[in-house]
Order: C-alpha cells, then sequence, then structure tokens
C-alpha cells in the first residue's frame, strides 16, 4: 500500500519506504518485521526512560478513564493545577504557568507575553527581539523568525518578522585573530553595545544551557549568565528556551540554575512528559504575571490559547514523570552516563571523518568533515544523513543527523551497557562511511 504521510525535515525521493514502528519497550523500537533498534536520539530529543515504562502507562490509563479533556476557556482542572504548583516549585523565581502543545507553540507564547507586557505597561516601542545567531526555536513563522537556521528558514524569509542577531562563540570555528576568550569577550561586548544603543529591544531569546538544532554549540562558563545581567541592566526581558535543554539533558533538572542566571520566561516541553504525549508549558515570573492584570475594559489579558491548553491527560502523564524523576534519582544517573560519553570523546575525535565532539550531559554533537585541517563541512551532495542513518540500522541503531552533524541523544535512563552499545555502534558507523565517501 502507498504511504500518504509526508515526514518532516525529509526530501522524500530520496526515500522509497520508510520502516513502520509498531512497539517501543525500553530503548528499543521494533518495526513490523520484528526487527529492533535503539532509540540513539530519543524519538527526537524528547523521551526519558524509553518506551512503555509501566509507571507512565499506568498513569495514562487511570487519567483516560476519568477525565479525556476539559478546557481551560473560564474552567480549570485538577491535574493541570497540580502540575502548575509542581513546575513553579522546581522553576526558581517563577509564578505562573501557561499551558500550550509542543516547543514552538512554547516560543511563541514566550514571545507574545513579552511583546504584551511592554505593551501593557505603555512602552510601546518595544516591540523588537535580540537573538543568537544560529539559535533554533522551532518552525512556526514567531519562531522562525527568533531562531533563524539559515539552512532551514532562509526560503521563508520574506514573511519572517527581523530580529537583532548577535554572535555566540563556538570553540571548533573560531574567527581568524582571536582566541576562544577573546571572542567570548568580543561576542559579549556587541551583546552589550546592542542593548545599549537599542531602547526599543523588547527581550533577548536564547537557548539555555547549549544550542542544540543549530549545531550543538556548548556555551562557554559564564557566558549565559553575563547575558542575563545585561538585561537586566538595559531593562530587557530575559527569555530563556529550555525545551530541549532542561529537565535533565544537559545534566541538570533546570539548567538556568546550573547556568547562574535568571529568566523573567522560561519554556518546558519534549521530556516533560518523557516523550510520551504532546504538552509544553511557559512560565512567566511574578513581574510579567502581575502586568497582564486590570479591569477588562483594558484589555490588558493575555490573547492566546489553544483548543488542548492544559489538557489533562497530558498533565497526568507528566506529573507521573516527574515522580520518577526523584523516585529513580535520574539526574544523578544522568552525570554517570555524561561521564561515560566524555570519555569516548578521544576516541571519537580521532576518526578520520571527525573534525569535532561537542557533549554537555546527555548530549553529543559530532561534526564529520572533508578536511580536518580546513574544518570544511561534508557537503550536502554527499548525503550524509542518509548514509549515517542506513548504516547505523545496520548496527540496530536509530540515528538521525543535523546535516553534517551526527547527533547522540539517547534517553536519559539508558543503561551503561546499553550507552557502550550506542557509542560502539556510532564509531563503527562513521568508520564505514567514510569507506563509503573516500
Amino acid at each position: 500500500m502507498q504511504s500518504r504521510v509526508w515526514h518532516p525535515y525529509t526530501q522524500m525521493k530520496d526515500w522509497n519506504s520508510f520502516d513502520v514502528i509498531v512497539k517501543g519497550k525500553g530503548m528499543w523500537l521494533y518495526n513490523a518485521k520484528g526487527e529492533r533498534l535503539l532509540d540513539g536520539v530519543a524519538s527526537m530529543w524528547c523521551n526519558v526512560w524509553g518506551h512503555s515504562k509501566d509507571e507512565l502507562v499506568r498513569a495514562m490509563i487511570a487519567q483516560i478513564q476519568k477525565l479525556q479533556h476539559s478546557s481551560l476557556f473560564n474552567l480549570t482542572n485538577d491535574k493541570a493545577e497540580e502540575l502548575a504548583e509542581k513546575m513553579v516549585r522546581l522553576a526558581p523565581d517563577m509564578h505562573r504557568v501557561f499551558y500550550s502543545d509542543d516547543g514552538s507553540t512554547a516560543m511563541e507564547v514566550s514571545a507574545k507575553m513579552a511583546l504584551q507586557y511592554w505593551y501593557n505597561k505603555g512602552e510601546k516601542k518595544k516591540t523588537k527581539f535580540a537573538t543568537l545567531e544560529n539559535g533554533y526555536h522551532g518552525d512556526t513563522i514567531g519562531t522562525m523568525s527568533l531562531g533563524y537556521v539559515p539552512e532551514f528558514f532562509s526560503r521563508y524569509k520574506s514573511v519572517l518578522f527581523s530580529a537583532v542577531r548577535l554572535p555566540v562563540p563556538n570553540r571548533y570555528r573560531i574567527p581568524n585573530g582571536f582566541t576562544f576568550e577573546d571572542y567570548q569577550n568580543h561576542c559579549l561586548d556587541k551583546i552589550e553595545y546592542t542593548l545599549s544603543k537599542n531602547n526599543n529591544i523588547a527581550a533577548f531569546v536564547m537557548e539555555s544551557g547549549a544550542q542544540i538544532a543549530g549545531g550543538v554549540t556548548i556555551y562557554p562558563d559564564s557566558f549565559q549568565s553575563k547575558i542575563s545581567k545585561l538585561c537586566k541592566k538595559y531593562d530587557v526581558l530575559f527569555i530563556l528556551d529550555e525545551i530541549a535543554t532542561g529537565l535533565g539533558r544537559l545534566g541538570s533538572m533546570i539548567e538556568y540554575q546550573n547556568q547562574k542566571s535568571m529568566p523573567d520566561i522560561v519554556s518546558y516541553g519534549k521530556m516533560l512528559t518523557a516523550g510520551y504525549i504532546p504538552l509544553a508549558v511557559t512560565l512567566a515570573n511574578k513581574r510579567i504575571y502581575d502586568s497582564f492584570l486590570g479591569q477588562h475594559k483594558e484589555m490588558k489579558h493575555f490573547f492566546h490559547g489553544h483548543t488542548f491548553t492544559g489538557n489533562p491527560l497530558a498533565c497526568a502523564t507528566a506529573l507521573a514523570n516527574l515522580a520518577l524523576y526523584k523516585k529513580y534519582n535520574i539526574i544523578s544517573k544522568i552525570g554517570k552516563s555524561s561521564s561515560y560519553l566524555q570519555s569516548r570523546v578521544d576516541e571519537m575525535s580521532r576518526l578520520g571523518l571527525v573534525g569535532d565532539v561537542r557533549h554537555k550531559g546527555m548530549l553529543m554533537g559530532i561534526e564529520l568533515v572533508s578536511n580536518k585541517a580546513k574544518k570544511s563541512p561534508i557537503t550536502p551532495e554527499k548525503r550524509i544523513h542518509q548514509r549515517i542513518f542506513k548504516e547505523a540500522k545496520k548496527h540496530k541503531i536509530y540515528l538521525r543527523t543535523l546535516g553534517h552533524i551526527v547527533m547522540l541523544v539517547p534517553p536519559l535512563a539508558i543503561s551503561k551497557q546499553e550507552l557502550e552499545f550506542l557509542v560502539d555502534g556510532t564509531i563503527d558507523t562513521i568508520n564505514k562511511v567514510a569507506q563509503q565517501i573516500s
């Protein structure tokens, strides 16, 4: 039977067919033929415990038998209330929780909150956003504008709003004439100059701890903290995106705490429900929330809402998931797994195709190059994404690249044995692909 599915970020002409996944158990996905693949990308960076975790499945069944959905328009539900309280207790200095469906929508919410905050305060000239180059915040019109990755979004540029894009230090690609420390200072000086000279900037928006989809750039120590302080100094709201980097991915439950920075608005998604069902949250501090309060005729309330905002099934799943974080002390386990990944970095770096390996927590980006000395990225003509995927499948691993960067983003609770299997298989995959394109 011909498939009618149009796959994301995929040149459909390159693929005659796709594996049909029919079951997930633990860290493994099973296709219709009964073959299994280790989920090396946590089903797009969201899976925590592996698939079919009993406690989560039971929580979902219990909730769906009681209340499947109820609107937050003029009503509330117990699970939305419980999860909001839980998130505010987890995230320092946050006061209220706004629900949405995924990372893109959560970041759209963040942007609209920031714009309306200044509008409600009578500061109607503050309408611009400052962001980091190669940041990524989603695929909707607003989030493409905030996180403009040229390789992805240049064909939509005509409908995107302008944002001030500022440099981010990447240790592997430092401009000529700079040391890494010099370039960090250069980036921060440029950020401060921009914030000091432009009184129309509503907010500075960045991923917390690292950029992932833009190429796996791990921020140097204190970089994020210094930006946070600059935003306070120049009265610019500080918005953080922890959709992919929070809740343990980089080794910390709340990454902005680890970065010693304090946002006005922060968003979470992906791992919030352990990757079992869509849900995202945008948290705001009291200063932001209070600016939306007033008489109805003032029309200060927040003009945003989705059909499934605060869905009780999703919220119940998130609550069960967060309870497991504590029960199994997952942050401690992540620390051990991260140490193991770090122990394999030098070995990976010596591979012929590998120019750089960037790692933090349960995130690893392996940049493939055609020339190590020149740091030349492998060009799209080599179809490296398809070669890596197909070769990894032979090693019983599900991998997906970001262009010429191989991503290892496994479920947070992966065992030591399975993590070794993943790393060994990735090394073998890269070596085999090197032979194919040599």
